[in-house]
Protein backbone atom coordinates (compact mmCIF):
# COMPACT_ATOMS: atom_id res chain seq x y z
CA UNK A 1 0.00 0.00 0.00
CA UNK A 2 1.31 3.34 -0.68
CA UNK A 3 0.96 6.44 1.95
CA UNK A 4 -2.48 7.52 0.79
CA UNK A 5 -3.81 3.94 1.92
CA UNK A 6 -4.28 3.13 -2.22
CA UNK A 7 -3.25 -0.27 -3.81
CA UNK A 8 0.00 -0.05 -6.18
CA UNK A 9 -0.83 -2.16 -9.38
CA UNK A 10 2.11 -3.46 -10.38
CA UNK A 11 3.28 -3.22 -14.08
CA UNK A 12 3.34 -6.57 -14.72
CA UNK A 13 -0.27 -7.19 -14.39
CA UNK A 14 -0.86 -4.02 -16.14
CA UNK A 15 0.88 -5.66 -19.24
CA UNK A 16 -0.32 -9.45 -18.67
CA UNK A 17 -4.11 -7.66 -18.77
CA UNK A 18 -3.48 -5.78 -22.23
CA UNK A 19 -2.05 -8.93 -23.45
CA UNK A 20 -4.77 -11.16 -22.37
CA UNK A 21 -7.47 -8.67 -23.48
CA UNK A 22 -5.98 -8.71 -26.69
CA UNK A 23 -5.53 -12.43 -26.92
CA UNK A 24 -9.12 -12.96 -26.42
CA UNK A 25 -10.49 -10.06 -29.30
CA UNK A 26 -7.66 -11.86 -31.58
CA UNK A 27 -9.25 -15.27 -31.18
CA UNK A 28 -13.10 -14.25 -31.13
CA UNK A 29 -12.38 -12.30 -34.58
CA UNK A 30 -10.69 -15.42 -35.77
CA UNK A 31 -14.08 -17.18 -34.82
CA UNK A 32 -16.12 -14.99 -37.06
CA UNK A 33 -14.10 -15.27 -39.90
CA UNK A 34 -15.19 -17.20 -43.08
CA UNK A 35 -12.84 -18.05 -45.55
CA UNK A 36 -9.83 -20.49 -45.56
CA UNK A 37 -7.27 -18.13 -43.12
CA UNK A 38 -9.88 -19.47 -40.59
CA UNK A 39 -7.95 -22.26 -39.05
CA UNK A 40 -4.55 -20.90 -39.24
CA UNK A 41 -5.92 -17.52 -37.39
CA UNK A 42 -7.51 -19.85 -34.65
CA UNK A 43 -4.55 -21.68 -34.40
CA UNK A 44 -2.04 -18.35 -33.69
CA UNK A 45 -4.98 -17.32 -31.41
CA UNK A 46 -4.81 -20.80 -29.55
CA UNK A 47 -0.87 -19.52 -29.40
CA UNK A 48 -1.06 -16.68 -28.24
CA UNK A 49 -3.68 -17.29 -25.70
CA UNK A 50 -1.37 -20.18 -24.30
CA UNK A 51 1.19 -18.38 -23.96
CA UNK A 52 -0.29 -15.40 -22.12
CA UNK A 53 -1.47 -17.89 -19.84
CA UNK A 54 1.34 -19.33 -19.05
CA UNK A 55 2.93 -15.91 -18.43
CA UNK A 56 0.11 -15.29 -16.01
CA UNK A 57 1.16 -18.97 -14.53
CA UNK A 58 3.85 -17.78 -13.74
CA UNK A 59 3.54 -14.69 -12.66
CA UNK A 60 0.64 -15.82 -10.17
CA UNK A 61 3.90 -18.52 -8.72
CA UNK A 62 6.25 -15.72 -8.08
CA UNK A 63 3.38 -13.95 -6.55
CA UNK A 64 2.52 -17.18 -4.33
CA UNK A 65 6.01 -17.33 -3.36
CA UNK A 66 6.41 -13.95 -2.07
CA UNK A 67 2.96 -14.15 -0.04
CA UNK A 68 4.33 -17.01 1.63
CA UNK A 69 7.72 -15.59 1.96
CA UNK A 70 5.45 -12.38 3.96
CA UNK A 71 3.30 -14.77 5.84
CA UNK A 72 0.06 -13.96 4.25
CA UNK A 73 -1.09 -17.37 3.62
CA UNK A 74 -4.70 -17.29 2.41
CA UNK A 75 -3.37 -14.89 -0.49
CA UNK A 76 -1.07 -17.31 -0.93
CA UNK A 77 -3.00 -20.03 -1.32
CA UNK A 78 -5.86 -18.12 -3.52
CA UNK A 79 -2.50 -17.44 -5.81
CA UNK A 80 -1.60 -20.93 -5.97
CA UNK A 81 -5.38 -22.08 -6.78
CA UNK A 82 -5.93 -19.39 -9.44
CA UNK A 83 -2.35 -19.42 -10.76
CA UNK A 84 -2.89 -23.48 -11.19
CA UNK A 85 -6.06 -22.79 -12.98
CA UNK A 86 -4.22 -20.57 -15.50
CA UNK A 87 -1.48 -23.12 -16.20
CA UNK A 88 -4.23 -25.93 -17.31
CA UNK A 89 -5.93 -23.51 -19.27
CA UNK A 90 -2.67 -22.41 -20.98
CA UNK A 91 -1.42 -25.95 -21.38
CA UNK A 92 -5.07 -26.49 -22.76
CA UNK A 93 -5.19 -23.67 -25.37
CA UNK A 94 -1.29 -25.06 -26.72
CA UNK A 95 -2.61 -28.21 -26.90
CA UNK A 96 -6.16 -26.84 -29.13
CA UNK A 97 -3.51 -25.24 -31.35
CA UNK A 98 -0.80 -28.08 -31.82
CA UNK A 99 -4.21 -30.25 -33.04
CA UNK A 100 -5.46 -27.05 -35.35
CA UNK A 101 -2.38 -26.90 -36.50
CA UNK A 102 -1.93 -30.19 -37.30
CA UNK A 103 -5.53 -31.14 -38.61
CA UNK A 104 -4.73 -27.89 -41.34
CA UNK A 105 -1.92 -29.62 -42.97
CA UNK A 106 -2.93 -31.55 -45.82
CA UNK A 107 -3.07 -35.13 -46.15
Amino acid sequence: MTASGARRISPGVVFLAIALIGSVVFVLYAITVRDTSQIPLLTAGGVVLGIVFLGLALYTLRATWRAGIDGRNGRALGLGVGGGIAAIIGAGCLAGALIMFLLSQPA
